[in-house]
């Protein structure tokens, strides 16, 4: 299990690069460097040659080249999976996976072959940050810290379920995040990137003095950010007042702090350098981060809503022990 934990860590590790990947091709404008789809200039996509890999041809091709890379080691992690995991749901979670890294070559496909339509290209990379988080998900799921359930003991169990607080915004926060990324795949994709081009005012206002549909992602974009801010500020805080000495929920908490200063100023350096590649792209990538941190701090709030019974049957009177009192009744994802 472990082998198949530090795999999962390197394929989370391969999905961002590719979720980094994709940002420049469309901080680049490269999206139509290839115009063909599934092959490269008529080229089988491993034939084609490194001599033509050349400008916006190097960001499109490496990115079809990494995103093969990441579907072929999705298909390896979901067979692993069901050889040797225990646990029927996260087998599942290994197929559902590999269905979304699919479904998402599709959309990629499609993206090309329609010229870049808006709501396939927003839907594709929405699509990409749900696989990446499930990729880290199964990270989480195989992971020792998990599987000991982070050496929690009865009492402490029940301190993390009766924090109802702590139990809320851990749910609210990544769901916020993902539709903060929306917006921003929207803003990207629609050409509203610079729909605003000062900041922190707009238009010199604090309110954008006048409207159309660019002006108004872009603006929801912003008050997105605050809002995001906040959610993150008061779950971090919360966790670092209240569960001082879970180590396992201080760590992300903190590093949640990070990862949202970074991802703020970056958005605000986005605007300011007129939307610079290198920065645009890793506006992106940070997202992506901050997104998967925020479903991590969850998941591990919420280690007790998670059934190991198939994997360690004995733990299962500790398990019913701690969460009867609470009328849980144990079922898995």
């Amino acid at each position: 299990m472990l082998w198949l934990h530090r795999y999962n860590r390197v394929l989370a590790a391969v999905s961002l690069l590719l979720i980094a990947a994709g940002g420049l091709v469309t901080s680049t404008g490269s999206g139509l460097a290839v115009p063909d789809w599934p092959t490269t200039y008529g080229y089988f996509m491993y034939s084609f040659p490194l001599s033509g890999m050349v400008g916006g041809i190097l960001y499109e091709h490496g990115h079809r080249l990494i995103a093969s890379t990441v579907g072929l080691m999705t298909i390896v992690l979901a067979v692993w999976l069901t050889r040797i995991e225990s646990r029927r749901w996260v087998r599942r979670l290994g197929w559902l996976v590999l269905a979304a890294v699919v479904a998402q070559g599709l959309l990629g496909g499609l993206t090309v072959l329609y010229f870049l339509p808006a709501p396939v290209s927003i839907s594709h990379a929405g699509l990409a940050q749900i696989f990446f988080m499930l990729v880290v998900s199964l990270a989480v799921f195989t992971s020792p810290g998990w599987l000991n359930r982070y050496g929690r003991d009865a009492a402490t169990m029940r301190d993390i379920i009766s924090d109802t607080a702590l139990r809320r915004l851990s749910i609210l926060t990544p769901i916020v995040v993902y539709l903060q990324i929306l917006v921003g795949a929207t803003m990207r994709h629609t050409g509203a990137g610079l729909a605003i081009p000062d900041f922190p005012l707009t238009f010199g206002h604090v309110v954008p003095p006048t409207w159309d549909p660019g002006v108004a992602v872009h603006f929801a974009h912003r008050i997105g950010a605050v809002v995001v801010v906040g959610l993150v500020v008061a779950l971090s805080a919360h966790v670092v007042a209240r569960q001082q000495a879970r180590v396992e929920l201080v760590r992300p908490a903190l590093l949640l702090l990070l990862v949202v200063l970074i991802q703020f100023t970056l958005g605000a350096w986005t605007v300011l350098s007129e939307k610079h590649v290198a920065i645009n792209t890793a506006h992106v990538a940070t997202g992506a981060v901050l997104f998967v941190t925020s479903v991590v701090m969850g998941l591990r709030v919420h280690r007790d809503r998670f059934d190991d019974r198939a994997l360690s049957a004995p733990e299962a009177p500790i398990r019913s022990a701690v969460l009867t009192p609470h009328g849980s009744t144990g079922a898995g994802v």
